[in-house]
């Protein structure tokens, strides 16, 4: 089965192709099942070949195929190259079959749009460039698809590119994905710089046994380099401070464009990135060190923005750079499993939660503000129970999936072997992110779907459940949403089942994570904590998360009309604050874009335009057309004329050969 590995991101170019190519000439129809059925065989081909991988022993699931021999320029050689082990084999899994559930939803959702091809197109498209990149076998061929997944968000977050402010979302993206994949760029130069290689199979055991035999330290100034380069590439790619400013207003493009994007695929790139990059992170200490403390801050700070939004696809947004912080905790404080585990959980709950916001939009006629809803439980009661479902599984409420994958990331950033003080620390602002990510999703359940209907007359008699191509999809996540966590049951919980229960998530991937493991437990001694601590660790994520709900029931069910403006008159100054998102994007335009804007200007009016133009091509060309008009004035036809040139040049002639 290692042989049909190329046939993963093949069939969605495939895909691809045919619907660019020939979309306007085969209808709506053919469409439809070229875009689904070839991510849908890509799936299928997917679980083939992973279950061939679970059927062999451990020390055996790792797959390469060699396509072609690619590059090769001096010491440089790069192959075109697919590999398959545990790491990516989970996220395969989640790409093809999220992105086939958010096709099969597009169906529907998409169904009156002119551009109907052009959508399947680029979501074919998007795939292709995600599975390379899960699936290279180097660097060089992880950045081609690092780069086609931002070429193709740019399409399909502009999708409507006739509205400005859609078009400038798409560009907002691609600039600032631009900015952190030059990181991405250095740290892979640097890489080859160091170690004369960007393949897996090559790099990773010459780290590896460099290590060993003292030829490279640890926390030596290059590898934090390597590794702070490539996180700033992750920071653009997975919307982590400081270029997380794209994420919220890519939510111009279509809604399953939404969900595709921010549940399972690009914004997931960079924690892959980092999970894939482990042996050198894990030398890396001081690198770990700020990534911990940056996406503990991202966690925090975009789930306290969050509370104060009204567009429901924005909530989410927030919501999911908050979530993003979540699984940076957890690869950044060594938990690799971990944070691999929460990308896993995260894609079904969230994209069940951008399906049903996407629902919701589709009733209530395009409107977004969460203030002109209410009551929609009854007129959609298949979208309010997936929502909730997939609520509860964000909020870390057992035994949804949320709960298990957030509790180990929680619980392993309270032990970070390399800085146990930050450790900490990091599980106190997470905690606190979990239980205002609790508030802000029932917030946003409570506004919406309880209460009075608050829209217009028109609105009301419109709001209708979605036809089965929709709730579908959703009824799907929202059971992945309920049972995906359960394959990583953490040990400690055995007393509460009569037969033992493993990690089975963990155990899967221990392969890919054994050297890095192994270079902890030689550099540091790792803590051990009772069973009792692991339990108040888990209760106390519950607690809060249960707590935000309570506060918001209290809040927007309890007092509805009076506590939330309350609230905001009492604590005016925070509420404006967070209310405009602490101002960043304002910063960013006075003290970035500002700047280049001016700097640029000058760089057109006065170098460009007067000195290259003006000076130099334009002014040349002065110079020569005012002396060929003097010049002319001398070729006048007149024989008088040159008969005076001739006796003038004599005359100078003898004066010079006389005096």
């Amino acid at each position: 089965m290692e042989g049909y590995i190329f046939l993963i991101p093949l069939l969605p170019l495939i895909g691809f192709l045919i619907n660019g190519l020939f979309g306007q000439k085969i209808g709506k129809w053919m469409i439809t099942y070229i875009g689904c059925s070839s991510i849908g065989l890509a799936f299928l081909t997917s679980v083939l070949i992973v279950y061939h991988m679970l059927c062999l022993p451990v020390g055996e699931r790792q797959f390469t195929q060699v396509l072609w021999h690619w590059i090769t320029v001096g010491n440089l050689h790069i192959d075109l190259a697919f590999m398959l082990d545990p790491l990516s084999a989970v996220m395969i899994l989640v790409v093809t079959g999220v992105s086939f559930v958010i096709h099969i939803y597009s169906k529907g959702y998409m169904a009156h749009d002119e551009s109907y091809w052009r959508y399947y197109a680029y979501l074919n498209m998007f795939v292709f460039f995600m599975t390379v990149l899960i699936l290279g076998a180097n660097y060089v061929v992880m950045f081609v698809g690092w780069e086609g997944v931002g070429l193709a968000s740019y399409l399909l977050i502009g999708f409507w590119y006739k509205e400005n402010l859609i078009a400038d979302a798409g560009k907002k993206a691609f600039i600032v994905n631009r900015v952190g994949d030059f990181g991405f760029l250095l740290g892979m130069f640097l890489i080859f710089v160091t170690f004369g290689s960007l393949s897996y199979t090559e790099l990773f055991p010459k780290v590896l046994h460099m290590y060993e035999h003292g030829l490279l330290a640890m926390n030596s100034p290059v590898m934090i380099a390597i590794c702070l380069l490539l996180f700033v590439g992750a920071t653009g790619k997975s919307a982590q401070i400081p270029l997380y400013v794209w994420l919220p207003d890519a939510m111009a493009g279509p809604t399953p464009v939404s969900a595709l994007i921010h549940a399972a695929t690009m914004v997931t790139a960079g924690v892959y990135m980092v999970a894939r990059t482990n042996i050198l992170y894990t030398l890396a200490p001081t690198a770990l060190l700020v990534m911990s403390l940056m996406s503990a801050a991202t966690a925090f700070i975009a789930a306290t923005i969050g509370v104060l939004q009204y567009d429901i696809k924005r909530v989410l947004a927030y919501s999911t750079v908050s979530q993003l912080g979540y699984m940076f905790i957890g690869v950044s404080v060594l938990a690799y499993s971990a944070g691999i585990f929460h990308l896993m959980s995260h894609a079904f709950f969230k994209a069940c939660l951008f399906l049903c916001a996407g629902a919701v939009m589709h009733a209530m006629r395009g409107d977004l503000d969460m203030r002109d809803m209410g009551g929609l439980a009854k007129k959609m009661p298949i979208t309010y129970v997936t929502m909730l479902f997939a609520s509860l599984a964000i909020s870390g409420i057992p035994p949804f999936s949320g709960f298990f994958s957030k509790d180990e990331v929680l619980g392993k950033a309270f032990m970070f072997p390399y800085y146990p003080v930050v450790g900490k620390i990091v599980w106190f602002i997470g905690l606190a992110a979990a239980g205002i990510t609790a508030f802000y999703m029932f917030r946003l359940m409570f506004m919406t779907f309880h209460g009075e209907f608050r829209g217009t007359e028109e609105e009301a008699r419109h709001v209708h459940e979605m036809p089965f191509s929709m709730t579908g999809p959703l009824m799907v996540l929202a059971f992945l949403s309920l049972v995906g966590g359960w394959v990583g049951i953490p040990e400690v919980m055995n007393s509460l089942f009569p037969f033992h229960v493993t990690n089975l998530f963990e155990n899967f991937l221990d392969p890919v994570f054994e050297h890095s493991h192994e270079i902890v437990a030689g550099f540091v001694t790792i803590p051990h904590y009772s069973s009792t601590v692991e339990w108040i660790l888990m209760s106390s994520s519950v607690a809060v998360g249960i707590g935000g709900i309570c506060l918001a029931y209290y809040i927007y069910i309890c007092h509805p009309d009076t506590l939330p403006q309350k609230l905001a008159h009492t604590f005016a100054l925070h509420y404006k604050l967070i209310y405009n998102k602490y101002y960043i994007d304002e910063i960013y335009y006075h003290v970035v874009v500002l700047p280049f804007y001016f700097l640029s200007t000058f760089c057109w009016k006065v170098i460009d335009a007067f000195l290259i133009d003006g000076v130099g091509v334009n002014g040349q060309a002065w110079w020569v057309q005012r002396g060929s008009r003097a010049v002319g004035l001398v070729q006048n036809g007149y024989v008088q004329t040159y008969g005076a040139f001739m006796l003038l040049g004599l005359v100078m002639m003898l004066w010079f050969f006389i005096f």
